[in-house]
């Protein structure tokens, strides 16, 4: 059996605690303890036979008989493995002796019912799962194998593990469970290795007890295991005196030990251990490690990595152990000399079993001011520091606080490290990373790999109108309405806002294309003014022609409030007066078709038609036809009226003012009703373009109606298909491709005979005089 210092620093650390107790005239007094050694083997054929051989007593092995007839033991401390605790407490039992165990906690043994004389020194670790997964995120390390003994106690800790794991999204690389038994573990020892050597994981957690089969193994992971991150705890014992030429693999490894403070004495205790002191003490004197052993020597002078003097936590636990029997034989004797009758002479006799009693419920506070507590359902959480193996020189052997954890603690203040302390393996230049893909920069986000862990993804680009301004973000950013992302899509920037300006270039060209076309209607209009009693003016009823010439000039200077940065005013003022200025022209031109069609209806004097048309009947056409639009205009600004909007989707970068419609059903009523106007005036039109008359404009009027419908029928499609400033154009666009249609159909051919025939602008009868005379 391979001996480890540990161990040796445990039976160090039962005498010191038995000699502290017996030079203490408190506790126990008038009473000296004594003690007996035995070397308990991770076998079951040897545990139980130094079990009986103890029990037996002076070396031999005797089931139930007993050769010791005084100085009887009152109670046994046993370590390390749950193993050796079950194997003695079965046969202990028989004998109700108190067995104190002062290895890991393990679950097995808190079974009250299978051990009721069992004592677990060391806490429960409940919170050792959570304080390795604070490291992990600490570090960054989401991609993490286990190697982890296959023992209860080993398959509880994974199930922690795993579930704090999985809640802070570390993902489990691997899980290699090491067989207990030694049939099991021989046929796959070396499996075990190769997998986690060429696992891609840096980190890799271990745990189970140096005694197990996993610690046998863990000597031969130096040949294969280098540039690998071990955790673990304090009962993994990887410091082995005999090998400590094998130290490299492990150099930085992060161990957890359950924090406690130092036991005052006991490093000068062990500073003066040497074989004169306890010559019968074999690690000194026979364990070969020294060509010589002077009666001087002392552990002080031994290699850290052959003796290390801190108070591990193996011997804290032993101490412990120790003081706990102590504290209850003084109590327990003080209750029996009580119940003794005065003048009784005699010692009461203690027997094992009625230490129980007092065992399960003693509390005392030890030398170093710490609360010991035996009831595990009192026992306060743990708390744990982390510390760092530093191997350099070779076989320095030094474990070094470079952290803490305090589980109770407020979330920002239970985890502590310092990383300018930790001296990692040799084949890292820089702090390890332990990822199953790289991290997405900012820009991008993770994308699930389907059939791999969460920890294993693609980095995908962040969508548009998406940004990711940290690494490894599983979800993208929208940015805001008036924002938008960079070319790196790592964060947004605002939109400038524009509107369809007159510096624009769509704006001027529309602009001067309204003032050009203003003026040549007003240039129109004069000419009609000045030759206002020419035939052809007189006849086609020149007030309509002035009222249809200056409704037209109004409509071409309306794409004015269209252009500029909207307001208020402007967004109101838009449709409604683009809405009844084309409703007057629309139903001039209709007024005009009508007085064609009555003034070839009417051929005989005195009938009513005739009186309409000289009455002007067709005139009000106008008003009327107006008004109703003006109804339609003011129910529109009382129930949803225009307002000044943003668009912020049409250009990426681009944040467009514009005049919401407030309501889009008032909207196309408005052009509905216009171009019902249309149609009906088109179709009288297209049915006197017929009549014979030289100054008949029916036909004009036609094509005019013509233009018009060709230009609003398309309007709508186009208009829903654009967004942004050009839709403002387009409406801008179709208001004076409309109003041109209107003035070139109408204007264009009564003009042309004014200004360059005008040989042609008088009656037929006046012509026929002419030729005459």
């Amino acid at each position: 059996c391979r001996f480890y210092s540990s161990n040796y620093q445990y039976v160090l650390a039962f005498v010191f605690a038995i000699e502290e107790i017996n030079r203490n005239p408190y506790l126990l007094p008038n009473i000296s303890l004594g003690f007996d050694l035995y070397n308990a083997l991770h076998s079951e054929k040897r545990t139980l036979e130094s079990c009986l051989m103890w029990l037996s007593g002076l070396g031999k092995v005797i089931p139930n008989y007993s050769c010791v007839r005084e100085g009887k033991s009152v109670a046994v401390t046993v370590g390390t493995t749950w193993a050796i605790s079950a194997q003695m407490g079965t046969i202990l039992e028989l004998y109700k002796y108190p067995q104190l165990t002062y290895g890991s906690f393990d679950p097995i043994l808190s079974d009250r019912s299978q051990f009721p004389s069992i004592y677990q020194m060391a806490p429960r670790n409940t919170a050792l799962a959570l304080g390795m997964v604070r490291l992990m995120l600490h570090f960054g390390w989401t991609w993490v194998g286990l190697a982890i003994s296959e023992d209860m106690k080993g398959i509880q800790f994974l199930w922690d593990l795993t579930g704090e794991m999985d809640k802070n999204g570390i993902c489990v690389a691997f899980v290699e469970m090491i067989p207990i038994t030694e049939r099991a573990y021989s046929s796959l020892a070396w499996q075990y290795h190769y997998r986690i050597r060429d696992s891609s994981a840096n980190v890799v957690v271990i745990y189970g007890d140096s005694d197990s089969l996993l610690g046998l193994s863990f000597s031969k992971w130096n040949i294969l295991m280098t540039g690998k991150v071990w955790i673990t705890t304090s009962q993994w014992d990887f410091v082995f005196s005999e090998r400590y030429s094998l130290l490299d693999s492990f150099h930085g490894t992060l161990t957890f030990s359950q924090s406690h403070k130092e036991i005052p004495g006991f490093k000068q205790f062990l500073q003066g251990v040497n074989p004169a002191k306890y010559p019968q003490d074999f690690y000194l004197t026979d364990c070969g490690k020294l060509e010589s052993c002077p009666p001087n020597v002392s552990l002080e002078s031994l290699p850290l990595h052959t003796f290390d003097m801190t108070t591990s936590d193996g011997s804290y636990l032993v101490y412990n152990a120790v003081h706990a029997v102590a504290q209850t034989l003084h109590e327990l004797l003080f209750h029996l000399s009580e119940m003794q009758s005065p003048g009784h002479g005699e010692k009461p006799v203690v027997h094992p079993w009625q230490l129980h009693s007092i065992l399960k419920r003693v509390q005392f506070n030890n030398s170093a001011g710490d609360q010991i507590i035996l009831d595990q359902q009192a026992t306060p959480v743990e708390e744990y520091d982390i510390l760092n193996f530093w191997n350099f020189p070779d076989g320095l052997g030094l474990q070094v606080k470079v952290g803490h954890f305090v589980p109770l603690a407020p979330r920002d203040q239970d985890f502590s490290i310092h990383e300018e302390l930790i001296d990692w393996a040799f084949e890292f230049q820089e702090t390890p990373r332990s990822l199953c893909s790289k991290n997405c920069g900012p820009g991008f986000r993770q994308s699930p790999q389907e059939g791999k862990a969460a920890c294993c993804f693609e980095c995908t680009p962040c969508p548009e109108r998406e940004i990711s301004n940290d690494t490894d973000m599983k979800q993208c950013i929208k940015c805001l309405d008036d924002q938008y992302p960079n070319s790196k899509r790592d964060h947004c920037l605002p939109k400038v806002v524009t509107f369809l300006a007159y510096e624009d270039p769509v704006g001027m060209v529309l602009a001067c294309a309204a003032l050009s076309l203003s003026i040549l209607t007003a240039v129109v209009l004069g000419v009609f003014v000045k030759h206002r009693d020419t035939p052809i003016v007189k006849v086609n009823n020149r007030t309509l022609s002035y009222i249809l010439l200056l409704s037209l000039i109004l409509c071409f200077l309306c794409p004015l409030l269209f252009i500029g940065q909207p307001n208020t005013a402007t967004c109101i003022l838009q449709q409604m007066t683009f809405g009844v200025l084309f409703t007057v022209a629309v139903s001039t031109v209709l007024a005009k078709t009508v007085t064609v069609v009555l003034a070839f209806k009417t051929t005989t004097p005195g009938m009513k038609m005739r009186q309409w048309l000289l009455s002007g009947a067709p005139n009000s056409i106008i008003p009327l036809c107006s008004l109703v639009q003006v109804t339609f205009g003011v129910v529109w600004m009382v129930i949803a009226p225009p307002f000044i909007d943003t668009d912020t989707h049409s250009e990426p970068t681009l944040l467009i003012m514009v005049c919401n419609k407030g309501s889009v059903i008032m909207f196309y009523i408005f052009l509905g009703y216009l171009g019902s106007l249309a149609m009906g005036s088109f179709t009288l039109a297209f049915l006197a373009r017929s009549l014979p008359d030289t100054f008949n404009e029916a036909k004009f009027l036609t094509f005019s109606m013509l233009v018009f419908c060709s230009v609003w029928i398309p309007f709508l499609p186009v208009y829903n298909s654009t967004k942004g400033k050009f839709m403002v154009a387009v409406e801008v666009f179709s208001i004076l491709a409309s109003s041109a249609g209107l003035l070139v159909c109408i204007f264009a051919p009564k003009c042309y005979f004014i200004l360059l025939k005008s040989e042609r602008n008088i009656l037929p009868g006046s012509r026929s005089k002419a030729t005459s005379r």
